[in-house]
């Protein structure tokens, strides 16, 4: 029977990267559970998200997951609370360009009652520094929906700039909206760092 981290009873944690009061670990198939179904599925925790348009099946998300574990382009990764080994969140970096050395970085925090408490900017602190520091990429990159604020504060609380805004890009809930785009390049990366730390 998984745990609450999508893990098996005795089964240890296993950290990809470690942050403060997170961890990131694979995507697994076994987390796939009536709660992440239900993320997939509230309008509101998907209301800036592409998938939201059409329904998500368990099995198919299931195929998702499955399909992105091994996917050298694609890093697909759980957000765990590490206090409560509670699966909150994705977060994905890709699909990464290995000529160009740059990314994209998407995610979701499913848990309503983990909104607003900075646990999206420290995944993306995270993979971002992953993204510089061991994939020797040069640029990670995000997109919003222009009413989606608390991403874009996530992004820019982990560094990100706004780097244009693409008009009335989206259909949503009614009306056209903007598409926030934002990006960070490592050599800022690496001067915040030092400023910081």
């Amino acid at each position: 029977m998984p745990e609450a981290g999508g893990r098996k009873k005795g089964e240890a944690l296993t950290y990809f990267l470690e942050g403060k009061r997170i961890y990131l670990r694979e995507v697994r198939p076994s987390d796939v559970n009536e709660r992440y179904y239900r993320w997939m599925n509230d309008p509101e925790i998907t209301r800036f998200l592409e998938s939201r348009f059409a329904p998500n099946a368990i099995e198919n998300l299931r195929d998702y997951v499955a399909g992105k574990l091994g996917d050298r382009d694609n890093l697909f990764l759980a957000i765990v609370l590490k206090e409560e080994d509670r699966h909150i969140g994705n977060i994905k970096l890709g699909p990464i360009q290995w000529i160009h050395r740059l990314a994209d970085i998407g995610l979701l925090i499913g848990e309503k009652d983990c909104w607003g408490k900075g646990y999206a900017t420290e995944a993306i602190q995270l993979v971002s520094d992953y993204a510089f520091n061991v994939l020797n990429l040069h640029k990670v990159a995000a997109g919003c929906y222009g009413p989606n604020e608390g991403s874009a504060r996530a992004f820019q609380k982990a560094g990100f700039v706004v780097e244009g805004v693409r008009k009335e890009q989206f259909y949503s809930n009614g009306s056209y909206v903007d598409d926030i785009l934002l990006g960070l390049i490592r050599p800022d990366w690496n001067q915040g760092k030092r400023a910081t730390g």
